[in-house]
């Protein structure tokens, strides 16, 4: 199966439920004002965002739809083309490459979001790339995280550093990375617990473990990634917000965007932070993270079912 039929399976319910919208607000032959503010609502209703939402609606009553075509395809046109203008931009598939030094990847996110699930399929494609990968299970919060995680790194074979539930989180990253370097590893990527983004404590810690990095390599961490799941709606612009002042993002990868219909998140997401999108997961199988590609995204998003 090719990448676009991935992302066109996996966002089957946000573009059906975003296309069939759109279609029961454009039934004219041409699109008069009435239609662009109809049209601008249920943009924001779909979650793209307000200024996403006015931006289209300002080049849709711009352009010179001939009314002898098919009006849906053509607003489906635009809709694709400022899609890819907005994201192409965020793509980052050098993310993925072998590295010539250490790269420490610190990843986070909330509770629920499949954070540790999301690391193994990541560490599957960096492996695949040539990288010699560690995981460091720094969830010692969480009743079975490093159990699960040491699962992963079992089934993709990379090595795993661990210690007990209950242990200091940022002593077992200030170990693997201690370890990587000694070994040459290309990457280390870092689970963390998941924590609610407004609990003071675990995000004091969260930045603890950040900051022990550094001792070892003041660069560290190299990438620090959230994990959003897009099922939470409007919720994820409030946790990149919060994550981001802890400790800056330097990408998201979003999850479960194939059992939603609020795909259009994304857009919401890449006009307000403008921060790279890594990948999406699009299913529950060990190969349905894909790497971001704007264009793919735009085709399977404003598919026409």
């Amino acid at each position: 199966m090719g990448i676009f039929d991935k992302f066109k399976i996996g966002f089957k319910k946000s573009a059906s439920a975003f296309t069939s919208g759109l279609r029961d607000i454009i039934v004219k032959k041409e699109i008069d004002d009435k239609t662009l503010d109809q049209i601008e609502e249920y943009l924001i209703q779909s979650d793209v965002g307000l200024i996403a939402a006015e931006e289209i609606k300002k080049i849709i009553g711009q352009e010179k739809i001939d009314p002898k075509k098919d009006i849906m395809n053509e607003v489906n046109l635009i809709l694709k083309n400022y899609i890819i203008s907005l994201m192409k931009p965020l793509e980052n598939e050098n993310f993925f490459n072998k590295k010539e030094k250490l790269n420490a990847i610190l990843i986070s996110g909330v509770n629920g979001v499949g954070k540790t699930t999301t690391i193994g399929k990541v560490g599957k494609i960096l492996k695949s790339n040539g990288n010699k990968v560690m995981f460091s299970a720094c969830d010692t919060f969480r009743a079975a995280a490093i159990e699960q995680l040491e699962s992963w790194a079992n089934k993709i074979d990379v090595q795993i550093t661990k210690s007990t539930q209950g242990s200091d989180p940022a002593s077992v990253a200030y170990k693997a990375i201690e370890e990587a370097l000694k070994s040459d590893f290309n990457h280390v990527l870092i689970d963390t617990a998941g924590r609610l983004q407004n609990k003071k404590n675990l995000m004091e810690e969260y930045k603890k473990i950040a900051n022990v990095t550094k001792k070892i390599d003041p660069d560290a961490p190299h990438d620090v990634i959230l994990v959003l799941d897009a099922t939470s709606g409007q919720n994820v612009i409030n946790q990149v917000e919060e994550f981001n002042k802890i400790i800056p993002l330097t990408g998201l990868i979003m999850t479960k965007l194939d059992g939603t219909a609020k795909g259009g998140i994304l857009l919401a997401l890449a006009k307000k932070y403008k921060l790279p999108i890594i990948a999406l997961g699009l299913g529950e199988k060990e190969d349905d993270l894909q790497i971001f590609n704007a264009e793919k995204f735009a085709e399977a998003f404003t598919q026409i079912n």
